[in-house]
This record gives structure tokens, C-alpha cells and sequence, in this order.
């Protein structure tokens, strides 16, 4: 999933506060901050980085968005909050027939919406369909495409939604069929993709195929997770409480969580250590060797499974060009980068999927080679850079992305006698600029969904929604489909070597680190763990008081 960031002015962090203190209760004395206030109340403050796209799980697009969404849905299956597997949510068990095609989930007869309705395996063929259903555009429709016949949907080569291989066998047994063996199906379901929805909901609001409706607005919102959507402000907060009617509502410790969009870095670190926040979902590069050598109790760095590379808009002249792409991949200093730029413990990236991700470790490396990317420019045309022309770096504006940007800059610059010209944008903006192709390079980063390196791999599929390269690559296609036709891991990883090598000799993007996870988080917060995804379902985490720093 992308992560974004972004930076706009101090504005945010005055309303972030307003907000934070306006939901201080009448019964708080003056003194309490946010955090004190929640400590006693178990209610958690969260900094969230961005304003989220929507509250549809079918729509979002960030991970920022999944930290709601997964507050407010349950899937068939949830992540372990300690190391991001597959374990019961609403599915209780599950078997896998002999040939690996056909999964049969069973369902908690006990499960809920928030109005009370019974969760059944209907709502969960009817959330299926309707996330194939082309004019939805959903970009994660693609992860349904090992359904059967999901992809011929998506693409409206089939109009028979009953053809998708996922049935109701009664109201507490859903059936799916596979395409092929897809022994990490599981790990795949606990996407927001796959959560269940609750159509009258949706037909009442007018939001079966369209983005944006107001069936996702507080008075409206209908969900089966823990908590339920009790307030939207937008830009300052959006506040969930603990459902009435969650299943395993006894196992929900916390009575409401606050999530803040701050999306300057050094706002929200300051607002978390003026006592208003529980948790930052980041921390100002400038701030990180303060915060280690103080070896402070907030601090809170670990690895998780993301990403951060360049897009090439190969539909723009010249990056329509490989080896003009591919030259300037090889003009990127990675270990300057995180060496010098960002300074959070990142690794340099030669490639899309980050090492050992179950299991998996590209051979594959594009390094810094600055000779023959000038030997690749100069084949292309463009000798020491001469008749080049400017190019424009799109980027979301957080301190390291400025940083980066200016690195690349210079890099570039030196090495190619390229001009590169710099624009920011709120990340929505810049979201969508690339989405409709308006950019010619664009920073980005991917996030791990679930624990398989065909969560990166699928990514530069012609078909996936989240290619916004324009680069499609029939034999890249071919290998990565044979690829998850193979139920040996070990045959399958070797065609992942290859689709790896493809990205490397066509350069649709440019790797440039994996990251670290950089954030404050305060003692009292129990129930959270640093995990390879850095997802954290709020369902086992709770407030101790005790713990606080004094």
C-alpha cells in the first residue's frame, strides 16, 4: 500500500490543537492534557500523518487510510499485531480443499454491524463483486484476481457476476475458488479489499459504484469492526468509539481513538511532546539522532516493509526512452542517501522488493555507476546532457522528500548535466496528478500489504490499478502470472528473480532505499508492536497510566 506524506504550513498543528483540546472532557481539569486525559479515559491519540482519501475500504489509498479503515471493518481474517499474520476475525476457521483451488471459511454466527444486522457471508460476495465492478475503478481490485474469473470481471470481459469464484453457501459458510493454488490466500484477506460490506447501507447513500458518497459520514456509516465512526472533522480529527455490537467487544480495552491528520513532521512532534498525542506516525530527520542518543523512552525506530523509488511517466519524452530511464537510476548515489540525506537507519534499495521478505531475496542490483549511465545518455542522444530537457520532480513535501528532492538535484546535475526542476504538492494533489499521468517523475512508496513478494511484484503489472508508470511489459506480465501458478515456493521465487531483472533493465522506476520505521510512542501505550508492515489493529492496545514518564 502507498505511504504518503506531506507538508503544507504551522497551520495544522493550531488546528490539530484546537481540536485535541476541544475534545478534553467538561470533567478534565485545566491542567490535563490530551494524553493525560486519555490515559485515565482509554482514549488513544494518534497522529496520522495525512487527511484520508475516504473511509471506503474499496477506495483508499494509503496506509494512513488502512489505519482507519482496519478500526472500523473486520475481514474474514486479521493481522497479528505482534508479526502481521493471518489469524480469526470474522471467519473462526477455515480449510483448504486437496487441489488448493477451493477455500471454505466458516463465520462467527455471533458477528455484527453496528446496526445491529447480522454479518453473513452475503455481504462479503456482494463487497467482492462490487469491487470488481469496472466503472468502481477500484485499485486494489487486481489482489481479487485470483478469484475466479475475477479478473474478467474487473475487466468487463465477463458481466456475470455469479461466474466470480466466491458464493454464500448459507449465511455462515463462504466458499472461494481460486484460479490457482494460493497457499498465502489467508495473509492476502487481511486487505481492506476483502472486508465485507453492508449494502443497504450503501444503496440508501447511492455509493454501489461511486467514490465519495456519504455513506462513509458519521449518522451514516455502517461497519463490523470494534469501533464505529463517531465524529469527522475534516483536516483537524476523526474520532472512532467502541462498537455496542462488535463480536468480541470484551476483548476492546480502549473506549474511543482519536486519529489527527498533522502532516508536518515537526508539528506533530511537537504536539506529542506537548502532551497531546500517544503516538506519532513519524519523526523529522533532524530530530532522529537526538531522540537515539538520548536514548529516549518515546523512541521507538524498527524495519518494516516498505519501499521508496521513483516513478518514470514512460508516456513522457524522454523517459519514454529506457535507456535514458536506466541512466538515470545509475546516477542515484543510494548509500549517499541514507548515509548522509536521511540518516534514519534506511538500507540503499537496487530493487523493488525488500530483502527477505518471506523468504525472498532479489539477486538483481542496479548500484551507483555513474560512467555507464553517462555512456546509456549519451546512446540515448544526449552527450554530457546537451539538448536534454528539463524535467520535473513531483513530490509531497515532508522534510525528507525536500531533502531528497534537492539531492537528486545536484546528483543528476554533476553527474548528467541535468536540470531538474522541483514541485510540491498536498499529497492528494500529488496523488492524483500522477493517477492522471500529469507528472514526468513522481516520488513514491510502496508498503507491504501482506507478507509475499508479490505484493511489490504485482505493482508493475500492466493490469494493476497502482501502476501509474504507464510501463507495461508483456513478457513481466507472463512471467509474474506463471509465477503465481507455481505452488512451489521455490520455482515460484525464481520467477520473481526474473521479473525483478525486467524492472531493472527497463527502469520504469528507480528503487532508492527500504525503510526504517522513525516514531515516538509513549510508554503507557501497551499492546502496540513494531511489526514488518506496520500495521497496528487497535483491538488488543490499552492505556497504562502507571507507565507513564514521570
Amino acid at each position: 500500500m502507498p505511504l504518503r506524506s506531506s507538508a503544507r504550513s504551522i497551520a495544522p498543528l493550531a488546528v490539530a490543537l484546537a481540536a485535541l483540546f476541544a475534545l478534553l472532557g467538561s470533567g478534565c481539569t485545566p491542567r490535563d492534557t490530551a494524553v493525560q486525559s486519555g490515559n485515565r479515559d482509554q482514549v488513544i491519540h494518534i497522529g496520522n500523518l495525512t487527511e484520508p482519501t475516504d473511509l471506503d475500504p474499496h477506495v483508499i489509498s494509503s496506509q494512513q487510510d488502512s489505519h482507519l479503515t482496519m478500526a472500523l471493518f473486520e475481514g474474514l481474517v486479521q493481522y497479528d499485531p505482534t508479526d502481521s499474520t493471518p489469524v480469526p476475525a470474522v471467519a473462526e476457521r477455515w480449510e483448504n480443499s486437496a487441489d488448493g483451488l477451493t477455500w471454505t471459511f466458516h463465520l462467527r454466527s455471533n458477528a455484527q454491524w453496528s446496526n445491529g444486522a447480522p454479518v453473513t457471508a452475503h455481504d462479503f460476495v456482494f463487497a467482492y463483486r462490487r469491487m470488481l465492478t469496472p466503472s468502481l475503478a477500484a485499485e486494489y481490485a487486481s489482489l481479487l484476481y485470483v478469484l475466479k474469473n475475477g479478473q474478467p470481471l474487473n475487466t468487463g470481459k465477463l458481466t456475470d457476476v455469479t461466474q466470480l469464484g466466491a458464493r454464500a453457501a448459507d449465511d455462515h459458510t463462504l466458499v472461494l475458488t481460486t484460479e490457482y493454488p494460493v497457499p498465502y490466500l489467508p495473509t492476502m484477506l487481511c486487505h481492506a479489499a476483502w472486508y465485507p460490506l453492508h449494502r443497504p447501507t450503501l444503496e440508501k447513500h447511492g455509493g454501489l459504484t461511486q467514490r465519495g458518497s456519504a455513506w462513509t459520514r458519521p449518522g451514516n456509516f455502517v461497519g463490523n469492526g470494534y469501533f464505529v465512526l463517531a465524529e469527522w472533522k475534516p483536516h483537524q480529527f476523526i474520532r472512532v468509539t467502541k462498537s455496542p455490537t462488535y463480536w468480541d467487544r470484551d476483548a476492546v480495552k480502549l473506549s474511543a481513538a482519536v486519529f489527527y491528520p498533522i502532516e508536518s513532521e515537526d508539528a506533530e512532534e511537537r504536539t506529542f511532546r506537548a502532551g497531546q498525542l500517544h503516538t506519532t506516525s513519524t519523526l523529522p530527520i533532524s530530530k532522529i539522532a537526538i531522540y537515539r542518543q538520548e536514548k529516549s523512552p518515546y523512541f521507538h525506530p524498527h524495519v518494516f516493509l516498505g519501499t521508496f523509488f521513483l516513478r518514470f511517466n514512460v508516456e513522457q519524452k524522454p523517459l519514454n526512452d529506457p535507456r535514458v530511464r536506466r541512466a538515470l537510476s545509475l546516477a542515484i548515489d543510494r548509500e549517499r542517501f541514507v548515509r548522509d540525506v536521511l540518516r534514519g537507519g534506511q538500507m540503499p534499495a537496487g530493487h523493488l522488493t525488500p530483502p527477505n521478505t518471506a523468504g525472498f531475496n532479489a539477486r538483481t542490483k542496479i548500484a551507483y555507476d555513474l560512467p555507464t549511465a553517462q555512456k546509456l545518455l549519451a546512446d540515448a542522444g544526449f552527450p554530457g546532457g546537451q539538448g536534454f530537457p528539463k524535467l520535473e520532480f513531483l513530490y509531497n513535501s515532508t522534510e525528507a522528500n525536500r531533502l531528497i528532492a534537492e539531492a537528486l538535484q545536484q546528483m543528476w546535475n554533476k553527474g548528467l548535466g541535468i536540470d531538474l526542476t522541483m514541485q510540491n504538492q498536498e499529497a492528494r494533489v500529488q496523488s492524483a496528478s500522477m493517477r492522471s499521468g500529469d507528472y514526468q517523475i513522481g516520488r513514491y512508496a510502496w508498503i507491504g500489504d501482506f507478507l509475499d513478494p508479490s505484493t511489490f511484484l504485482e505493482l508493475m503489472t500492466g493490469d494493476s490499478g497502482n501502476n501509474l508508470t504507464r510501463w507495461r511489459n508483456a513478457d513481466y506480465d507472463r512471467v509474474y502470472a506463471e509465477a503465481n501458478r507455481t505452488a512451489d515456493n521455490a520455482q515460484r521465487y525464481e520467477l520473481y528473480q526474473r521479473c525483478e531483472e525486467i524492472i531493472a533493465a527497463e527502469c520504469p522506476i528507480a528503487p532508492i532505499y527500504f525503510y526504517t520505521r522513525n516514531n515516538l510512542r509513549r510508554p503507557e501505550v501497551k499492546g502496540w508492536y513494531g511489526n514488518l508492515l506496520d500495521n497496528h489493529p487497535l483491538k488488543g492496545v490499552y492505556l497504562d497510566a502507571a507507565a507513564a514518564v514521570k
